[in-house]
């Protein structure tokens, strides 16, 4: 897939509480010449398991940073940062800093519009490896974001060790959050804590308004979802970026 090109990124909008976009995320999509368009859960495991997916990881990073090069060109889009999720796997390679500034330096991207999500789990392993890659990224302008937080064990400790920029509020926690009251008590504790220590808070899995407006009371004001977008291919997301402008 990788060699015949059908892997493509496709982007969800990420939108402020004032309904308008601040970034997206990028996604990745097989389009399979005889299957069509294959759901990343049916691959992905797979390509992690084999090792396969050090490639592709290293293809959707330059690939998603010669996207930010392209918007840097647009005042509509210039301004937008992008995220893109890391695997433990593709995070643990010993030249995996080196891979992030080629990508940035081959495309001629801003490192600030570039946003890199860990999952907990990836984090709190080998703490002393995480926080040293993500200083020497920070020195470039990269920034990074801890994704599904609240999913894991983390501890405060590892919070306030991490220079991170951004917490993500799992889908998990979003989805039933109008009728389960211990779901917005997390989401309230999860808020607090990114304030205590200075860092974005955003949500994702936002599929209603009810959703929104619940974040927006618990102090969350930024989303990402079906209810703004699902993603779409860059085409389509730059079109969609004009109801969010």
């Amino acid at each position: 897939a990788l060699q015949h090109q059908e892997f493509h990124l496709y982007y969800q909008v990420q939108v402020s509480n004032e309904n308008r976009a601040i970034g997206a995320e990028a996604l990745l999509r097989w389009q399979h010449p005889d299957r069509g368009l294959i759901a990343p859960e049916q691959f992905l495991p797979l390509a992690e398991e084999t090792g396969l997916f050090l490639p592709i990881g290293w293809w959707i990073l330059r690939t998603a940073c010669a996207q930010i090069k392209v918007w840097s060109g647009d005042p509509a889009t210039r301004d937008l940062q992008l995220a893109v999720h890391v695997s433990a796997r593709q995070f643990r390679q010993p030249d995996f800093v080196m891979q992030v500034r080629q990508a940035l330096s081959g495309s001629g991207a801003d490192p600030t519009r570039l946003k890199i999500e860990l999952t907990e789990s990836l984090v709190i392993d080998n703490l002393s490896d995480t926080i040293a890659k993500i200083l020497e990224l920070k020195t470039l302008g990269v920034n990074f974001a801890m994704n599904d937080f609240g999913t894991g064990s983390s501890l405060l400790t590892y919070l306030k060790q991490l220079p991170l920029a951004q917490l993500k509020i799992d889908q998990s926690f979003v989805s039933d959050l109008a009728t389960d009251r211990k779901n917005a008590t997390i989401v309230r504790a999860i808020v607090i804590l990114g304030r205590t220590f200075g860092l974005n808070v955003i949500a994702e899995g936002v599929e209603t308004d009810t959703q929104k407006e619940l974040l927006d009371l618990l102090g969350c004001h930024t989303f990402q979802g079906c209810l703004f977008s699902r993603p779409v291919p860059i085409a389509e997301f730059e079109n969609l970026l004009l109801q969010y402008s």
